[in-house]
């Protein structure tokens, strides 16, 4: 996925009310800028980081700027990382056209947002594939890391991530599969993990949806501050 447009950079002076982020632009002007993330960012909103933001051009919009990237340190140099959770979809939908995710390949339809469960809608639905089954995918942003080459998820507290590892669980039992697709913004990882110390729910709801046969992948990406690509698979920890 590459940007439509140069990403503005910039040094970020402060996250707050969740979704705004004031910046100094490395033209030396302080704007304000949506922070298109929900979660914690535990580790990735240090003021005076350097960090990327996109820009919009459109008359609507309150704010035209919209962060991106951040560049983080946990000793082993700089790396950059994604924060914004609106681009996973989007980079996976893409993956599996370019033919990068190979457990996801073969069907020959593809929609998104499908209206599935309990009010939900499946971020990826696959059909038409050689086993004949439907594959519901969910996908989750992934860009937490505390300790070196360690990717973990979540940031915060879900309950609507446990749900919907439920409502996968549920097509596993119609028949169907299901997949969970754990997409981590950033390039330094080797391994993931579940954070299971900071959401002990999500973590059990994990376990019960592996044992019950939805399948878990997670992939990193190489990012810059031209574009983001889908990179390579890495190893899910056993939490047992």
């Amino acid at each position: 996925m590459k940007f439509a447009h140069p990403l503005v950079p910039g040094i970020l002076i402060q996250r707050y009310k969740r979704f705004l982020a004031d910046v100094t632009t490395s033209g030396g002007v302080t704007v304000t800028a949506s922070c298109p993330n929900t979660g914690s960012m535990l580790g990735l909103a240090t003021p005076g980081a350097r960090i990327w933001l996109s820009e919009s051009d459109s008359p609507t919009r309150k704010y035209r700027h919209t962060w991106e990237l951040i560049e983080a340190d946990l000793g082993q140099g700089a790396h950059i990382v994604g924060i914004n959770s609106g681009r996973p979809n989007g980079l996976v939908t893409e993956a599996i056209q370019a033919g990068l995710i190979a457990e996801l390949s073969g069907y020959s339809t593809l929609r998104r947002e499908v209206k599935y469960g309990l009010n939900s809608r499946i971020d990826l639905l696959l059909s038409g594939g050689p086993d004949k089954r439907d594959c519901y995918v969910e996908v989750k942003n992934v860009h937490l890391m505390r300790t070196s080459g360690l990717a973990e998820f979540p940031d915060s507290k879900t309950e609507r991530g446990a749900k919907h590892l439920r409502e996968l669980s549920s097509m596993v039992e119609q028949g169907h599969r299901a997949v969970m697709v754990f997409l981590v913004q950033r390039s330094d990882a080797q391994k993931f993990s579940v954070a299971a110390d900071i959401d002990p729910a999500y973590a059990a709801a994990f376990q019960t949806a592996a044992a019950s046969g939805v399948e878990m992948l997670c992939y990193t990406c190489r990012l810059s501050p031209m574009e983001i690509e889908v990179e390579k698979r890495i190893e899910i920890a056993d939490l047992s």
